[in-house]
């Protein structure tokens, strides 16, 4: 295998046809975002038996990380069958059988994706935000979602690298509060710090 910095050798085919399909969420965060996320549930001491939504889950590497920690109720959907197809591999071939894939597209979620007690989102909102086709109906769509599958009081952990603190916060006033702001990496400009990555956790009122 070629060196390879923040991917296990073992995803690096996987990788690559994800890269080929097309859909960069994975990529733009990596590793580092994915040990926040679980760094912050095991801090917050989230009961293991939660039950979690991977929204926009690509290759699903993100559950197979939070079930190795331990977490039990996972559920990953994405828009793209190719990319729950792949999740589907991963998760066999790590043994993870507990998982729940499902292709779903969350504008229009089906009614059996409710009630879950985490949210986690790491591209999928900027995603949908870059949309050149009714950007700002679909991003009120999506909070309008997530308020439909989340839980009251439940948590969604979102990390983003196109909105500010404050865009985001926007985005999600009605229906969420912020909990807190996670650490993320600080990039320097010219000699101005600037964060390329926002990482928020919100609690549904």
């Amino acid at each position: 295998f070629p060196p390879n910095s923040s991917w296990d050798a073992a995803y690096e085919r996987e990788l690559q046809t994800f890269e080929d399909i097309g859909d960069a969420g994975e990529i733009w965060f990596g590793e580092e975002s994915m040990v926040r996320i679980i760094r912050w549930l095991e801090k917050q001491k989230i009961p293991l038996d939660s039950s979690v939504l991977d929204i926009g889950t690509g290759n699903g590497v993100l559950l197979i990380e939070l079930a190795k920690s331990g977490y039990t109720d996972l559920t990953g959907i994405d828009y793209s069958p190719s990319a729950i197809q792949l999740s589907e591999k991963v998760r066999e071939k790590e043994g993870m059988s507990n998982i729940k894939f499902k292709v779903e597209d969350f504008l229009a979620p089906s009614a059996e994706l409710s009630g879950f007690e985490i949210c986690i989102d790491k591209g999928t909102f900027d995603a949908i935000s870059l949309n050149p086709d009714n950007a700002v109906g679909k991003r009120k769509q999506y909070a309008r979602s997530l308020s439909s599958v989340l839980k009251p009081e439940g948590f969604f952990l979102i990390t983003s690298c196109n909105w500010t603190k404050e865009e985001l916060l926007n985005e999600f006033r009605e229906g969420f509060e912020i909990l807190e702001e996670l650490p993320t990496p600080k990039f320097c400009f010219g000699g101005r710090i600037g964060n390329s990555v926002t990482a928020l956790v919100f609690q549904r009122k």
